[in-house]
């Protein structure tokens, strides 16, 4: 069974009023691809005929290796076929099935070359994965596709943007707030927890309760800068979807003025992408996906900007493949960490789950006290809140 055929059609909905038997053969037959052997007796019409036209384009029939005048079916690398292909698939199936097609399109038959020209950007449905091809493809983009490429970017950035910016302002202003203790709080600012905890020695077994001698409070931060932020993000082309998602948070992090945010950018070369912040546009076309990996050399220029380590949170995004100094890197860890920064380790920020990682330099980073976990994009706001709050990290389980 392709799995590609099989995930577009879990993606579409069931033919209303079909007859459930009939309805279960009509599904199989568009998954397994119409060998003759597939069992099914299902014979594609109209708009089934259309879609299994399109699914066999793409992923040919079953897992068989196409051959002969099987080629034929498949897109080539005809522009006018690949466009009206697209055409097909956004009117057959939901866009978060189209999506996928076109991910694979691009994997399975190399077709990333035809995004260089305008008319298959205007054409194609964007995302997340869209947008770190078109930015692996930037230095070979002619200057005539450019300008749709940005215009694709654009739309995918505000949308994210949109998702994510007001739950995460939301949610780091709290932890902002309850950063900045105090001692005489007012009754609806107490955290009594900490208070009830400051107090135990004041416990009274008699009227078995504690009498607060002090008094520990939520504070409500100011408009001066309280908290740094830096974002130190591998740009190899494996973190693709991760430096899309950065560049968006990293310019919700440096809108909000209690947090002074940098964004680090880097493969064997360091690029400090902090004064683009304002666009994260901008911010993703000086990045450059691919390359190689030097963590140590990143590391060390983070460090160096570091001014105040125990107001400061540190957030590494890569898979950890190092191709640097090891030994270095884990040293600096360690020592931003003994200075009173908070270090997180992401090994992707994305809706992908964990990409493949260097697990022996995550071991290393845990037993450093900087566990490595892939994080969602929904989930960041709440662990920038925990490393914010120095509590532990909402790390998810592992699956």
């Amino acid at each position: 069974m392709t799995s590609g055929r099989r995930d577009a059609i879990g993606g579409v909905d069931a033919t209303g009023g079909a007859d459930a038997e009939q309805e279960r053969l009509r599904r199989w037959r568009l998954v397994l691809g119409g060998y003759p052997a597939d069992g099914t007796g299902y014979t594609p019409a109209g708009r089934d005929a259309a879609m299994d036209g399109a699914l066999t384009a793409l992923y040919g029939k079953g897992d068989k290796p196409r051959t002969g005048r099987d080629r034929s079916a498949g897109l080539g690398a005809s522009a006018p076929s690949v466009a009206r292909w697209l055409g097909d698939i956004r009117t057959y199936f939901p866009s978060s099935v189209v999506r996928v097609m076109q991910r694979d399109a691009i994997d399975r038959l190399g077709l990333a070359t035809l995004l260089l020209e305008p008319e298959m950007l205007e054409a194609v449905e964007a995302d997340v994965h869209l947008v770190g091809t078109l930015l692996s493809l930037d230095k070979a983009m002619p200057q005539t596709t450019k300008e749709t490429a940005r215009a694709v970017v654009r739309k995918v950035v505000d949308d994210l943007e949109q998702r994510l910016a007001t739950r995460t302002r939301a949610t780091l202003t709290g932890a902002l707030d309850r950063s900045a203790r105090v001692s005489r709080p007012r009754h609806h600012d107490i955290d009594w927890n900490r208070t009830i905890a400051a107090n135990l020695t004041h416990y009274v077994p008699e009227y078995r309760t504690v009498v607060p001698e002090r008094l520990v409070g939520y504070g409500r931060a100011s408009r001066s800068v309280k908290k740094e932020v830096v974002l130190c993000v591998d740009q190899s082309g494996s973190m693709a979807a991760s430096v899309v998602y950065a560049s968006v948070f990293g310019a919700v992090l440096a809108s909000m003025r209690s947090i002074d945010t940098r964004l680090v950018v880097f493969d064997t070369a360091v690029a400090d992408l902090t004064d683009q912040l304002d666009d994260p546009v901008d911010v993703l076309f000086g990045t450059r996906l691919g390359g190689g990996t030097d963590i140590n050399r990143a590391l060390a220029y983070c460090q160096s900007r570091i001014t105040r380590p125990s107001e400061t949170v540190v957030v590494l995004i890569s898979d950890l493949y190092e191709g640097g100094i090891r030994n270095e890197m884990l040293k600096r860890v360690a020592a931003m960490k003994a200075a009173g920064a908070q270090f997180v380790t992401l090994l992707a920020l994305s809706d992908e789950g964990a990409p493949a990682y260097d697990r022996e330099n995550a071991a290393a980073l845990a037993a450093l006290g900087a566990p490595a976990f892939a994080c969602t994009p929904d989930l960041f706001p709440e662990v920038m809140a925990a490393a914010i709050e120095k509590r532990p990290l909402p790390i998810p389980d592992a699956e």
